[in-house]
């Protein structure tokens, strides 16, 4: 099921949706001052320097993703910086959050004809997260574990569910497999926990993606974005150093713009891309919280420079990573590409040019069309088309 882009009308409900889940889980006071302390950026400055941009700078002085972005493409961005930069992780969380994300994706297929879904999936207590199959009565041919972004303070799997959805319906369509299936892990956010909860979290999904896969892990692949494809490099370091699951790594690992490094030098703010640097070295501090450290490579896998570990570390089949070459993770993503290179593992790339942080994402909530918006997750699709042969039916 892929539906078409992000209209004014989804930005409408979204924040009817919005609205009373803030009073009710931030508080009217809260709320109503965070409001009154971003309207003169929203109404005044925002507008004078996107219009500044657009409009009277010369096309080779504008920043690289606003010469080529849409108008729509352009207000939405900026608004995320701004938010990202500027609004407490307690009001942030509520915009991606179960109650805001699920009517909206509902509303976004009503809009397009759907009261259900056409692709079976339920949410799941133990582990936590959503399950989603093409036919639920048969097993599946190829599994996908994926990790959510929102630097560990916020975001949810049904933030991204009609992505996931799309993804699923790609390849079975396009990839050619039968009986795609997909786990999106619901891991606790911080404050209400720190590492390794959520690596914890993250192993026990895994486990249960092997359980999906029949035990054969080679048909598995692991992704995430942001902070989730910390947690997946993570993960892999994990399961390397367990005995009883150094044979059981998965056979591909796709990271989209992966938060390599926590905290480093290396991720600083660019002129087009919306993450803030000061607002992740908060929310990466709270992350590691007070028993862990920057420099332990399963909090911070970036910080890991033992090639042998990486050799052990590394899935079966091959490593792809997606990130924009704009991003501020672009870096370090290169780093870690070098790093593994030289391990001699197997490890393609794509870096998107003139483009910004997680975005496949991105691209298919605000793409200007079906090519433009499935571009990411048909690379995607394609690498695991490669490495995962279908089986045939």
């Amino acid at each position: 099921m892929i539906l078409n882009q992000i209209a004014w009308v989804d930005c409408f409900a979204f924040l009817l949706f919005l609205a009373p889940q803030l009073l009710i889980r931030v508080g009217i006071v809260e709320t109503v001052l965070c409001g009154i302390k971003a309207l003169p950026h929203l109404l005044l400055v925002m507008p004078y320097h996107l219009i500044k941009e657009r409009y009277f700078t010369p096309y080779k002085q504008k920043s690289p993703f606003v010469q080529h972005c849409t108008l729509f493409q352009d207000v939405v961005i900026r608004c995320v910086r701004y938010a990202f930069a500027n609004i407490p992780a307690k009001i942030g969380k509520v915009f991606f959050s179960k109650p805001v994300a699920l009517p909206f994706f509902r509303f976004r297929m009503l809009r397009h004809g759907f009261r259900h879904s056409p692709i079976y999936w339920r949410e799941m207590d133990r582990p936590k997260g959503i399950f989603m199959i093409h036919d639920e009565t048969r097993r599946p041919d190829v599994v996908v574990y994926y990790c959510h972004g929102g630097g560990f303070s916020m975001g949810s799997s049904f933030f991204y569910i009609e992505f996931l959805l799309a993804w699923l319906s790609l390849l079975h369509d396009e990839g050619g497999y039968s009986n795609p299936a997909l786990f999106a892990l619901e891991y606790t956010l911080v404050p209400e926990a720190t590492y390794p909860t959520q690596l914890q979290q993250t192993l026990e999904g895994y486990k249960y993606c092997l359980e999906l896969a029949d035990d054969h892990p080679e048909r598995i692949a692991i992704s995430g974005d942001s902070a989730g494809a910390t947690l997946i490099l993570s993960l892999l370091l994990v399961l390397s150093n367990y005995s009883g699951m150094r044979n059981k790594l998965p056979g591909l690992a796709i990271p989209i713009s992966p938060w390599a490094s926590i905290i480093s030098d290396k991720n600083q703010n660019t002129a087009s891309d919306y993450l803030n640097a000061d607002s992740l070295h908060l929310y990466g501090s709270q992350y590691i919280g007070t028993k862990a450290s920057n420099d332990d490579a399963l909090v911070s896998p970036g910080h890991c420079k033992d090639l042998r570990w990486w050799r052990r570390a590394s899935p079966t089949l091959g490593w792809f990573f997606i990130y924009g070459a704009e991003e501020v993770f672009a870096p370090e993503a290169k780093d870690m590409i070098a790093l593994l290179g030289e391990a001699g593992m197997s490890v393609e790339e794509h870096e998107e040019k003139g483009w910004i942080h997680a975005w496949p994402v991105v691209k298919l909530y605000l793409g200007n069309g079906q090519e433009e918006r499935l571009s990411g997750l048909r690379a995607m699709v394609g690498f695991m088309r490669e490495r995962i042969p279908a089986r045939r039916k």
